[in-house]
C-alpha cells in the first residue's frame, strides 16, 4: 500500500471514530474487539522483534560505552520532566480551592520496595518472558545473548541465522500494520463511545494541568533539542511525528507503538538501525517521561488539595520512587492507576482523588504515553549524533 493512501485512510479512520463514537455508541462498543485485537497483534510481534534485533545488534557493535550513555540520558530526561512539571504545579497551584466529589476508590495498593521492584524484573521461566511479556528482561536477555555470542566459536553462524529471523519478523510486522486503520476506528470510536463529554467536564482541572505540563515538556525536553541537532522546521519535526502520535493517541500503549517508533526513527528522522534498535526498545521499559509528568502532578496536586506540606527530603524522595517504580510499571496489573494509587499510598497522602483520576485515565494515558514515545525519539536523535 502507497504511504500516501496509508496516511489518508488513517486520518479518515480517525474522523469516522469520532463521528460514529458520537452518533453510534452501541455499534461501536460492539465492534470494540476489533481494537482490541489488533493491539494483541502488535504486542504478538514485540518480543520476538525484541529478542532478534537486540541480539543482533549488540553482536555486531563494538562501542562498549554506548549502553552507558543511553541509561544516564533516559535518567538526566526523567529527571529534567519530573522537576519541570513539579515547578508549574508549584506555581499554578491547580489543587488548591477546589471541591472533589467524595468518591471513595477501591482498586488495588501495592507498596513495592526496591527489592520487591528488581525481583518482579525477573522471569520466573525462559518462556514466561515471552508468554508474559517481561520486556526489561527481555532487553537485558537479548544484550547478554548478543555478547555471550561473541565468546561462542560458531556464534557468527548463529547470529547469520538470527538475523535472517530478524527480517521475517519485519515482514510480518509490515503486514499487521495494514490494520492499523481498522484499529484505529476501532479504538478510538469506542473511547468516543464510552466516555464522551463527561470525563472532560469532571476532571477538567486536572487534565488541563496533565496537558499543559505534557505539552511544555515536549516543548522544552524534546522538540528543541530534536530540531537543534537535526536542524529541521517545529512544523517539520510535528509532521514526522504524525504516525506516531496517531498510534499512541489510540492504543495509549508505548509497547503496542514500538514498530512504528523504530520505523519512524529509521525512515523519517534518518537514524541509523544499530542506534535505534537499542535505544528505543530500552527506552520503551525504562525511560518514561510521560511517567514522570503522572507522578509529580498526582503527587503534588493531591499535597495541594489536602494541605500537606512536602519538604525537600520527602522531594527528593518522591523522585527516586518515580524513577525506580517507572522501570517495573510494564509489569503492575492495572497499569497507571494501581501504580499512582500506591506512589500515593508510599507518602501517606490520601486516596480519595483516586476514584476521580479512575475515571478520566484514557484521556491521561493518551497525553503520557504519546510523551514516553516522543521521549525515545528524542533521546534516540540525540545519541545518534554523539555515537
Amino acid at each position: 500500500m502507497k504511504k500516501k493512501i496509508y496516511n489518508i485512510l488513517l486520518v479518515l479512520s480517525f474522523v469516522l471514530a469520532i463521528g460514529f463514537g458520537i452518533l453510534f455508541p452501541d455499534f461501536m462498543k460492539q465492534i470494540s474487539f476489533f481494537g482490541e485485537m489488533y493491539v494483541n497483534l502488535l504486542k504478538f510481534i514485540v518480543i520476538p522483534i525484541l529478542f532478534t534485533t537486540i541480539s543482533v545488534t549488540v553482536y555486531e557493535t563494538k562501542e562498549k560505552k554506548f549502553l552507558g550513555r543511553t541509561i544516564l540520558l533516559f535518567i538526566g530526561m526523567f529527571l529534567l520532566t519530573f522537576l519541570l512539571t513539579s515547578l508549574v504545579v508549584w506555581i499554578l497551584k491547580p489543587g488548591k480551592g477546589i471541591l472533589l466529589e467524595e468518591i471513595i476508590w477501591s482498586g488495588e495498593v501495592i507498596r513495592p520496595s526496591l527489592s520487591q521492584v528488581l525481583v518482579n524484573l525477573i522471569p520466573t521461566s525462559f518462556l514466561s518472558m515471552f508468554q508474559n511479556q517481561y520486556l526489561f528482561f527481555c532487553i537485558l536477555f537479548s544484550f547478554f545473548f548478543g555478547f555471550c555470542a561473541k565468546k561462542v566459536e560458531k556464534g557468527k553462524k548463529l547470529m547469520e541465522g538470527m538475523d535472517t529471523l530478524k527480517n521475517i519478523f519485519y515482514q510480518i510486522l509490515e503486514g499487521i500494520m495494514l490494520l492499523t486503520p481498522i484499529g484505529v476506528f476501532s479504538l478510538v470510536g469506542n473511547m468516543i463511545a464510552t466516555y464522551q463529554w463527561k470525563v472532560l467536564e469532571t476532571g477538567i482541572r486536572y487534565l488541563g494541568m496533565a496537558y499543559l505540563c505534557s505539552i511544555l515538556v515536549f516543548i522544552l525536553v524534546m522538540m528543541i533539542p530534536s530540531c537543534i541537532v537535526k536542524k529541521i522546521s517545529p512544523w517539520k519535526y510535528l509532521k514526522k511525528l504524525k504516525n506516531v502520535f496517531l498510534m499512541t493517541l489510540t492504543t495509549c500503549s508505548s509497547v503496542a507503538t514500538l514498530p512504528t517508533t523504530m520505523k519512524t526513527c529509521k525512515k523519517e528522522f534518518g537514524i541509523s538501525s544499530k542506534t535505534t534498535d537499542v535505544v528505543v526498545p530500552l527506552g520503551c521499559t525504562i525511560h518514561m517521561c510521560g511517567g514522570a509528568v503522572s507522578f509529580a502532578l498526582l503527587a503534588i496536586f493531591c499535597t495541594q488539595y489536602f494541605g500537606i506540606t512536602i519538604t525537600e527530603t520527602v522531594f527528593i524522595e518522591m523522585i527516586l520512587a518515580a524513577l525506580f517504580i517507572n522501570m517495573a510499571a510494564p509489569g503492575i496489573p492495572n497499569g497507571g492507576i494501581v501504580i499512582g494509587a500506591s506512589y500515593l499510598s508510599m507518602f501517606h497522602i490520601p486516596l480519595t482523588f483516586m476514584g476521580l483520576y479512575t475515571s478520566m485515565y484514557k484521556l491521561l494515558d493518551m497525553a503520557y504515553t504519546t510523551l514516553n514515545v516522543t521521549g525515545d525519539i528524542t533521546a534516540n536523535i540525540l545519541l545518534d549524533q554523539n555515537k
